[in-house]
């Protein structure tokens, strides 16, 4: 064969290659969620799409600092966060990419999203988390502890354990008293639970709910699914835990009880947009919204998805309960007057 020839089947070769490199699409995505179970979540997209996930770990404030820091070079396609004020916050910081789809505007409540603009939504937020009290139900009265009102009334003096105040998942929790009960009572309130507290604040949810079942304290504040993950725990000293206490979910009566969302965004650079945007409207799917529901126990966001978990069903009393409709983009804008409020306080 002459060496034209050669070129000539060489770059024939080529040609038949190309399509199959163009093929595989990578997505690179920074995750704030840390639970194994979401594992398969991202195997099964893989699988329908073809599309494979390179995914980089990190906490919420480690990821907002790391797309800070590789700017326009940053090779994010993808961020989940799992806190309304995290996600209002990289909002206001520009640091998402503002999608339009109709398959997410669809599919997730109005409440559940960042604020729209012409470019579009900035997040969507795809699964929920109640912030419930715990109390010794050997020791309190519910109706003592069922508003996060009275969590700061000296009737609960000395009872109550809570993880430090400046956590992600109080200071939206206290952003969602200031919006309902104004600044000027909302510091008092703030005054008022840190003179409660039985111990100084520390550890994760799990290690106040172990307090209250230990007798450090008799009240504390947690993440819904950190209860059910006890709840649905193989070992027997974490049932026995769940048999010292039980949950209540507070404000039934009034706004309902406080939400906080675990969510996702285009990051501002990404070089993989329509991927990116698929991967999030996979995330708004039944399939996926299941997922959330049985694999971290959370509740879902997308209207219409029926899940069925017996532990999320038992804690609150059957499966329904009064939320709180309040925007959380709304909650995320009071962490800094949050913060402010809890240096006023000494609260750590």
């Amino acid at each position: 064969m002459s060496h034209k020839a050669l070129v000539a089947a060489a770059a024939a070769l080529a040609c038949l290659a190309t399509p199959s490199f163009a093929q595989e699409q990578v997505l690179n995505l920074y995750s704030a969620r840390h639970y194994p179970t979401d594992e398969a979540l991202y195997g099964n997209f893989t699988k329908a799409t073809g599309i494979k996930i390179n995914r980089v770990d990190s906490d919420d404030a480690g990821i907002m600092a790391r797309l800070k820091a590789e700017g326009a070079a940053s090779p994010a396609d993808v961020i989940l966060l799992v806190d309304a004020a995290r996600l209002y916050k990289g909002e206001v910081e520009g640091l998402f990419k503002p999608v339009k789809s109709k398959a997410l505007e669809e599919a997730i409540p109005a409440q559940y999203r960042g604020k729209p603009t012409a470019e579009g939504t900035p997040w969507f937020g795809f699964s929920t988390r109640a912030r419930v009290v715990v109390y010794d139900k050997n020791k309190v009265q519910r109706q003592d502890v069922d508003t996060y009102e009275e969590l700061a009334d000296a009737k609960n003096k000395g009872r109550i354990c809570i993880r430090s105040g400046s956590h992600p998942y109080n200071l939206s929790l206290f952003g969602a008293i200031t919006e309902h009960l104004g600044e000027a009572k909302a510091q008092d309130w703030i005054r008022g639970l840190k003179d409660n507290l039985a111990r100084d604040p520390k550890g994760g949810d799990t290690d106040q709910i172990k307090a209250v079942a230990a007798g450090e304290c008799q009240v504390a504040v947690s993440n819904s699914y950190y209860v059910a993950r006890l709840m649905r725990s193989a070992k027997p000293e974490d049932r026995a835990v769940m048999e010292k206490v039980a949950v209540v979910f507070p404000n039934q009566q009034t706004w309902g009880t406080h939400l906080n969302i675990a969510g996702g965004a285009v990051a501002k650079n990404s070089k993989n947009t329509d991927a990116a945007v698929k991967f999030l409207e996979y995330l708004a799917s039944p399939e996926a919204q299941n997922h959330f529901a049985n694999g971290n126990n959370e509740w879902p966001t997308a209207k219409g998805v029926k899940v069925s978990n017996p532990a999320l069903e038992a804690m609150s009393g059957g499966g329904d309960f009064k939320a709180e409709t309040i925007p959380l983009a709304a909650v995320g804008a009071n962490q800094v007057k949050v913060q402010q409020m809890l240096d006023r306080a000494g609260f750590k």
